[in-house]
């Protein structure tokens, strides 16, 4: 009887004993699902630090002192948060201008379809190459012809020299500038300017009169809503003074940094020549010196400063220089580019989409913690 007993309460204690390692198992279990790291890539992400860490050092040269970096004061931007900026009668979603490039040859009119699509599907702006072959002919339409890439929201400017401007307006035939807006469904022209370009292009036009002649000509006969840009060199203070005085829609500073379309043609003309002329093919003023003009004249100006806003083009490389510039302006202002667009248009759209995308994010970022200086 009194064995009996001993091995009922050894069985009892037993299964107690059996109860509580289960529950412990249980609880550690439990447990283990409560403290399990929510991050499955912590541990590779940190073997990449070890791995980068030198490479990831940053001189103090190298720090960019333009800006101040201001990371308290805003959460991580929501993609599309930039502000919508008025361009003519259209409106852009971002602040970023396709700047004028190519037309009428065989590889402009996949280029041409690619910048029109992102141009579409991220809000910005565009600029046709020189549409002067579509005056006279439709051959090339095909080409400039991207309204339906484009849509209907985002602005789109046909483009001439201002020597056919004039040719156009001494003939009286400003009709063939409102069928070619017209046809390309364009919401206006964009004249550049061009003088040392035309001089320095071996079957090159030469102007008669001066081009601000010429332009103030055609708004006095033409409602067509007009940028005016250079070609690669910019405009110097009084230039830019008449210009901010006309009622253009834009002004395009195009200015040097970028591709240089004077010295493009020197290099098409003789030797001998490219030597005589080097120098002077390669003058002009940067984005920077003209924005600084532009604030000042823009101020004295006051009422009589009636252009609507800024392409600041040329020389522009990265959205951190377009935002610096952009936000300096005391007139509504895009920054331009083309080559950096360029490099990416001529292959498969997605490269160009990752690339406007990658762009766009970094102005969001940009926008949300970094000050001017």
């Amino acid at each position: 009887m009194v064995e009996n007993s001993q091995n009922h309460f050894k069985n009892e204690a037993f299964s107690i004993q059996t109860l509580n390692m289960a529950s412990d198992k249980t609880k550690s279990i439990s447990r283990k699902k409560i403290l399990a790291d929510p991050d499955p890539t912590a541990a590779e992400r940190k073997k990449n630090h070890i791995e980068l860490a030198f490479e990831s050092q940053v001189a103090a040269m190298d720090l960019d002192a333009r800006f101040f970096y201001e990371p308290m004061l805003a959460a991580h931007p929501q993609p599309g948060s930039l502000p919508k900026i008025s361009f003519g009668k259209k409106e852009m979603r971002t602040p970023i201008w396709v700047s004028s490039m190519t037309g009428g040859t065989g590889r402009a009119r996949k280029i041409n379809e690619n910048l029109a699509r992102a141009c579409g599907e991220f809000g910005l702006g565009m600029g046709l190459g020189s549409c002067r072959q579509l005056l006279f002919s439709d051959e090339f339409l095909p080409d400039f012809d991207v309204r339906q890439f484009l849509g209907d929201s985002a602005p789109l400017f046909a483009n001439l020299g201002v020597a056919q401007i004039e040719a156009i307006l001494q003939k009286k035939e400003t009709a063939r500038l409102t069928d070619l807006v017209s046809k390309l469904r364009a919401d206006g022209l964009i004249i550049h300017v061009n003088p040392m370009q035309e001089a320095m292009q071996p079957e090159g036009d030469r102007f008669i009169c001066p081009p601000l002649e010429t332009i103030q000509k055609l708004l006095a006969e033409t409602s067509i809503p007009l940028i005016v840009k250079e070609v690669g060199q910019g405009f110097g203070p009084a230039s830019l003074r008449e210009l901010l005085k006309l009622p253009l829609v834009a002004v395009e500073f195009a200015a040097a940094g970028g591709t240089n379309f004077a010295r493009l043609e020197l290099l098409r003309n003789s030797p001998v020549e490219q030597i005589v002329f080097e120098k002077i093919a390669t003058v002009g003023h940067t984005a920077e010196q003209m924005l600084d003009w532009a604030n000042h004249l823009s101020a004295s100006l006051g009422a009589d400063c009636r252009t609507e806003n800024l392409i600041i083009s040329g020389g522009v490389k990265s959205f951190l220089d377009g935002f610096y510039l952009t936000k300096k302006s005391r007139l509504s202002a895009v920054y331009g580019q083309a080559s950096g667009f360029l490099k990416y248009a001529q292959g498969d759209y997605s490269e160009l989409k990752t690339f406007v995308a990658a762009q766009i994010r970094g102005l969001e970022l940009a926008n949300a913690f970094l000050k001017v200086v």
